[in-house]
C-alpha cells in the first residue's frame, strides 16, 4: 500500500528532487479568492540576504520582522509589493536590475513605508469606494441614456465613469507614492543608508521606461512615477551624509550573480560575467552557466576552484553536490552536502538535501534514523516544507507504514488533494499507530474537514 502510494506521487517526487540543490521555483496562490498565482523561488543564500537587508528596515519602521517574510519572485519584469500580514515579494528584475544593496534597500525601504502608513488596508477601502462610484455612474447614465432611446448616450456614460474612477485610483497611488518615498527616505537615514540608492533606482527605471518600454510596465503600472517624487528623492540624496554602499555589497553582488545565471540563458550569463572577469560573482556565475549547458566537468572545475579559495563557503558545496546529485554521483553528492551541513548546522535547506541525497544512496537503518531525525527537523522549522513527501518514503523503508501512510497524506494535503489526504491519514489509523501519532492523524483529519469547510464558504 505504502509503495502504491510512492508511485502515485512519483511525478511530484522528481519535482521535489529539484530540491537537493537548494534553489527552487514554487508556484503559490496570494489568495483564495483572487486566485493570484506567483512563481517563487526558494534559495537559502538569497533569503538569508534578503533577511540581512530588510530586518533594520523594519526595525526601524517599528514593524515586527519574521523570517519568511520576504519572497523572491520568478520574474524579470521591475516590481515590489506587499500585501497583508507584512509579507514583501520582491521580482528578480528588480534585484539584477539594481547596481548594489543601497539601490536594493531604497526599494524595500519605499515598500515598507506602504506598510508603515497602513496603505495595504487603505488601498483595498479606496478600490472599493471606487467601485461603487464607478457602478453608480454607470447605472445613472446608462439608465439615462436608456431612457433616452440614446444607446451611443448610455456607452459614453459607461466609458466615462470607467475613466473616472481609473483617474481617481492613479491620483490615489500616486499620493500613496510620495507618502512612501517619505517614509524611505526616514528610514535610509535611520539605518545609516543614504537615499542615493533610491534616487539611482527612480532614475534608471524612468530612463529604461523611455528607451525600452518592455521590462518597466509593470513597475509603472503599480508605482507611478512622476518628477516630484525624483525631485524630493534627489534632494533627500543631496543633503544626506549617510552611507551610499550597503554592509553586505559583497554578498549582494553573489546573490544578483547567482540569480542571473539561474534565470537567464548560459550565453547571456557568459556575455555578462565573462571569463575576463575573475571575481567570485562573475565565477560563480559562470559555475552555473556551465552546469546549465550542461558541461559537468567545466562547472566542477570552477566550483572547486572557488572552494579552495574559500573552503568555509557553504553554498559552495551545496552547488558541488548538486551538480554531482544530477548528474547520477550520489554518493559523493552525499559528501558534500555533509560538508556545507557541517558549515551551517542550523540550515533546513541543507538537511532536507541531504536525507533527499541520503534516499537515493541505499541507506541502511541507522542512515534512515538519521534521515527521519533530519527531515521531523525540516518540518518543525516549516510545517508547510515539501520534506513530507521524503519522510513519507523513509518511514516505508523502515517498514513503519502509519508513518508513511500519515505523512503521504500531509503532503497531498499541502498539494491540496484533500480527498486523498484523507483517504491515506484513515489508512494510517487502520496501521494501529502509537498514540502520539494517532494524536497527528486525529489533527490532520480535523484540518481537511475545516479545509474542506473553507473553500465551501468561499
Amino acid at each position: 500500500m505504502v509503495e502504491k502510494t510512492h508511485q502515485r506521487l512519483k511525478s511530484l517526487g522528481r519535482i521535489i528532487k529539484k530540491l537537493a540543490g537548494g534553489f527552487l521555483l514554487l508556484s503559490v496562490f496570494l489568495s483564495c479568492r483572487q486566485a493570484i498565482a506567483l512563481s517563487l523561488i526558494s534559495d537559502e543564500e538569497t533569503e538569508i540576504f534578503l533577511h540581512q537587508t530588510l530586518r533594520p528596515v523594519f526595525k526601524a519602521a517599528g514593524v515586527a520582522f519574521y523570517p519568511g517574510q520576504i519572497y523572491v519572485v520568478n520574474d524579470k519584469t521591475l516590481n515590489a509589493f506587499v500585501t497583508d500580514g507584512n509579507r514583501m515579494f520582491v521580482n528578480i528584475g528588480t534585484i539584477i536590475a539594481a547596481d548594489s544593496q543601497n539601490e536594493l534597500t531604497g526599494v524595500l525601504a519605499h515598500e515598507t513605508g506602504h506598510i508603515q502608513g497602513g496603505h495595504i488596508l487603505r488601498h483595498k477601502i479606496k478600490a472599493r469606494e471606487v467601485q461603487s462610484v464607478s457602478l453608480a455612474s454607470m447605472l445613472v447614465g446608462g439608465l439615462a441614456g436608456i431612457a433616452a432611446g440614446r444607446a451611443d448616450l448610455s456607452i459614453a456614460a459607461i466609458l466615462g465613469s470607467q475613466s473616472s474612477a481609473l483617474n481617481s485610483m492613479l491620483s490615489y497611488q500616486i499620493s500613496e507614492e510620495r507618502s512612501a518615498d517619505e517614509a524611505a527616505v526616514n528610514l535610509l537615514e535611520k539605518i545609516g543608508q543614504s537615499p542615493a540608492g533610491m534616487l539611482r533606482f527612480l532614475q534608471k527605471i524612468k530612463q529604461r521606461n523611455k528607451t525600452q518600454g518592455i521590462a518597466e510596465r509593470e513597475y509603472f503600472r503599480t508605482h507611478p512615477l512622476t518628477d516630484e517624487r525624483i525631485a524630493f528623492v534627489a534632494k533627500a540624496a543631496q543633503n544626506s551624509k549617510a552611507a551610499r554602499h550597503g554592509l553586505q555589497e559583497k554578498e549582494f553582488q553573489r546573490i544578483k550573480a547567482k540569480l542571473f545565471a539561474y534565470t537567464e540563458d548560459p550565453q547571456q550569463t557568459f556575455l555578462q560575467y565573462p571569463a575576463s572577469d575573475r571575481s567570485i560573482p562573475a565565477r560563480y556565475a559562470r559555475a552555473i552557466a556551465f552546469f546549465r549547458q550542461p558541461d559537468v566537468q567545466k562547472a566542477l572545475t570552477e566550483i572547486e576552484a572557488l572552494i579552495k579559495e574559500e573552503p568555509n563557503n557553504p553554498y559552495f558545496y551545496e552547488l558541488k553536490a548538486q551538480m554531482l546529485m544530477e548528474n547520477g554521483n550520489v554518493a559523493a553528492a552525499v559528501d558534500a552536502y555533509r560538508r556545507a551541513l557541517r558549515l551551517r548546522p542550523s540550515s533546513a535547506s541543507f538537511k532536507l538535501s541531504l536525507s533527499l541525497a541520503m534516499l537515493e544512496n541505499n541507506p541502511d537503518q541507522t542512515e534512515l534514523k538519521e534521515i527521519v531525525r533530519m527531515l521531523t527537523q525540516v518540518l518543525v522549522h516549516n510545517p508547510e516544507s515539501f520534506a513530507w513527501l521524503p519522510l513519507s518514503r523513509a518511514y516505508g523503508m523502515q517498514n513503519d507504514q502509519a508513518g508513511s501512510n500519515y505523512a503521504a497524506a500531509e503532503f497531498s494535503l499541502l498539494s491540496g488533494d484533500k480527498k486523498t489526504a484523507a483517504r491515506q491519514a484513515k489508512r494510517a489509523l487502520e496501521n494501529n499507530p502509537h498514540s502520539t501519532l494517532k494524536l497527528k492523524i486525529d489533527d490532520l483529519l480535523v484540518r481537511i474537514k475545516q479545509t474542506e469547510k473553507n473553500n465551501d464558504d468561499m
